[in-house]
């Protein structure tokens, strides 16, 4: 599980791993980052009105999308087959599992940001040893 401090300590080493590039280089990573760096809000508005997953593919999590909707297409199934109890409890896992994640929605994206960075941070340090 994500903790806060462990999360907030690490986007402080980036930062300061950041500083460290050249001026060109910095500018660089930020134009790059600026592109693929995620916002918590829509992660969570997404969470929020959709509990079809969309959250995840805005992410890029494509599994867990897929298994939400998986999740919902079963439970719907259930409902139209005659099978009420199984869907509703179901939707209640899939939805107690969501609305987890909207009050972690903060750290989730913080910490997936946390990796966009270090990701491209590897990508400079590498080239700035390779020379």
């Amino acid at each position: 599980m994500l903790k806060q401090e462990e999360v907030d300590a690490e986007e402080d080493s980036l930062r300061k791993a950041i500083r460290e590039l050249s001026e060109e280089q910095r500018a660089e990573f930020y134009r790059q980052a600026g592109k693929a760096v995620k916002d918590p809000d829509t992660y969570a508005a997404l969470n929020w009105f959709f509990i079809t997953g969309l959250h995840h593919f805005y992410l890029g999590r494509w599994q867990s999308g897929l298994i939400d909707i998986g999740a919902l297409l079963f439970a719907i199934g259930c409902f139209a087959a005659g099978f009420v109890w199984p869907g509703v409890i179901l939707l209640l896992i899939v939805y107690s599992w969501e609305l987890w994640q909207l009050f972690r929605s903060q750290i989730i994206v913080q910490n997936w940001n946390n990796r966009l960075y270090r990701d491209l941070l590897s990508r400079y340090q590498h080239r700035r040893y390779l020379g």
